[in-house]
């Protein structure tokens, strides 16, 4: 169930899209030990952003995870995610947040209920 939600203010088309969903899908899993067939990733092109008093090249991020997260493995994720964000749109990482949830499985629903 791991779900990361990414909000950049550069435009997404479609391709670029595609393929930036699919690295951080297989990213996320790989990093995580986790089902990818669980991975969902959302991916927020053109949002208005501003960071550091300008409206460059920006991105944010929130991961939640059921678990699998701590110092190392959240290090990873920022540094593959920020990689991932400079090749395909030119985010700089030194322009990229992204925050860490650790949640309760009886805090995130799926199919009806809760895990």
């Amino acid at each position: 169930m791991p779900t990361l939600n990414l909000f950049t203010n550069v435009p997404v088309d479609t391709v670029v899209a595609a393929d930036i969903l699919k690295d951080a899908s297989k990213a996320v899993s790989k990093i995580l030990g986790k089902p990818e067939s669980y991975v969902m990733i959302l991916l927020n092109g053109g949002t208005p952003i501003v960071f550091a008093t300008t409206e460059e090249p920006a991105a944010y991020g929130e991961l939640i995870s059921i678990g699998g997260l701590g110092p190392g493995v959240n290090g990873k994720l920022s540094s593959t995610i920020a990689e991932i964000l400079q090749t395909k749109l030119q985010i700089d990482g030194s322009r990229f947040y992204i925050k860490f949830y650790d949640v309760q499985r009886s805090n995130f629903g799926y199919n009806g209920s809760t895990f």
